[in-house]
């Protein structure tokens, strides 16, 4: 199986940005994790801060990936053409998040993404990713 994990805007600031929120460990180190975790996985992964990087990214997953996890970080909320990318595509895509966008600021509780992905993971730190790789296995 072929799992292209997917970060969003300021994302590639994990361990430095808001520990409180996010932790203090960074992407790279924990992608370490779950590509021992999973032998059986081949990992792909990117970060970008722009939005039409990353459409381009889930466009051109479609047929090469077989299953996208998705951290659109605060495109969540605002990403028409995320949302549109996502519906346009076969690779199912698993949005997740490190933090619990429902218990933070309201503009935060409305994911447009999430009626276009397989589910949604919120909430469980870096784990999320875990969860996000575990639904597309199943």
């Amino acid at each position: 199986m072929k799992i292209l994990i997917v970060n969003g805007p300021n994302l590639n600031l994990l361990g430095r940005r808001e520990p409180q929120i996010y932790g203090n460990r960074g992407f790279e180190e924990y992608l370490e994790t779950l590509v021992k975790r999973y032998p059986q996985v081949e990992f792909g992964y990117c970060q970008s801060n722009i939005e039409g990087e990353l459409v381009t990214v889930l466009q051109q997953a479609d047929g090469v990936w077989d299953g996208v996890v998705l951290n659109a970080g605060a495109y969540t909320h605002t990403s028409v053409a995320l949302r549109d990318a996502i519906g346009g595509v076969d690779v199912p895509v698993v949005e997740v998040h490190i933090s619990c966008i429902l218990s933070r600021e309201e503009f935060r509780h409305v994911s447009l993404i999430a009626p276009k992905c397989k589910g949604s993971v919120m909430g469980f730190g870096l784990d999320s990713y875990r969860l996000g790789v575990e639904a597309l296995l199943g």
